[in-house]
């Protein structure tokens, strides 16, 4: 599936795209905060002994007659981290979520940006750790490929704290799923914002969630937790429920605006390279 060769040729074209777009890069500043030996002037320090001379400014040592050295901002590898959502509900677009991650994930690799790729659902696991280079590529659509839907339910919460104390430096987080989750998404939002991660959402739906064709007498299960219940669907309920979905993507799309996250709604049943494409035209995995 994600190692076949037509799947690779298809994130290729991808790649391509991004060096045309942005320029070969997933982010548009990758500039640390820290000082060294970098391209950009930061700013000037006293010269210490050992203190590499060619950075000594000698304008100013000839007006001033003081020894100082020039900073440089440090480029740095931006981290990309992938949070999957591999819960039982995702089962419908679970193929499609692993493509859209394989493909940003295979353009980070290529960009010299390291990756990271966790499972999400009743708790955080790890797909992939942290990886670099194009020589990662496969080991990182093999760990896509295997991943297996687990858990018995979906606490983007819980996932969101367990990754802010397993990842203390500041990266890219992107965050691929339903979001359609019994507690909501805002908290999980806030404290991977928390972290000074630059977030990215990524809601994944199958069209068939969007409508509800049943009617009469059913009885339902939860295909995560397993709960059955019976219900007497209506025309009424069913409008009902079609609104409500439509209300709660609506509110996910408000509250990643109202916090400056970036975010895009994609379905099942369109190619993942055009939602990939669409992600890029915007600027990348930014706000």
């Amino acid at each position: 599936m994600l190692t076949d060769p037509e799947f690779l040729k298809r994130l290729e074209t991808l790649f391509l795209l991004t060096r045309k777009v942005l320029g070969g890069s997933m982010r548009a500043d990758r500039r640390s905060t820290r000082k060294g030996s970098g391209i950009n002037f930061a700013d000037y320090a006293e010269y210490h002994y050992g203190d590499d001379y060619r950075h000594v400014d000698w304008n100013i040592y000839g007006r001033l007659e003081a020894l100082v050295v020039k900073l440089y901002e440090l480029e740095e590898d931006v981290c990309v981290h992938f949070l999957l959502d591999c819960s039982p509900s995702m089962d419908s677009k679970s193929i499609f979520a692993k493509q859209v991650t394989a493909a940003l994930a295979y353009i980070a690799l290529s960009c010299h940006d390291r990756v990271c790729i966790h499972s999400v659902s009743d708790q955080l696991g790890t797909l992939l750790r942290p990886a670099h280079g194009r020589g990662k590529v496969f080991p990182m659509l093999r760990a896509l490929e295997d991943a297996p839907l687990v858990g018995t339910t979906t606490d983007l919460s819980i996932c969101a704290r367990a990754f802010q104390q397993r990842v203390k430096r500041p990266g890219v987080c992107v965050l691929v799923s339903d979001f359609l989750v019994p507690d909501g998404y805002a908290e999980a939002i806030k404290l991977l914002q928390w972290g000074r991660h630059d977030v990215f959402c990524i809601q994944t739906l199958d069209p068939a969630e969007m409508k509800c064709d049943m009617k009469g007498d059913v009885d339902l299960e939860c295909c995560e937790s397993h709960e059955r219940r019976k219900v007497t669907i209506t025309a009424t309920e069913a409008a009902r429920y079609e609104q409500a979905i439509r209300d709660w993507n609506a509110d996910l799309k408000q509250e990643c605006a109202r916090r400056g996250v970036g975010f895009v709604q994609a379905f099942s049943d369109v190619p993942f390279d055009r939602v990939v494409e669409v992600i890029l035209r915007k600027g990348g995995l930014v706000a």
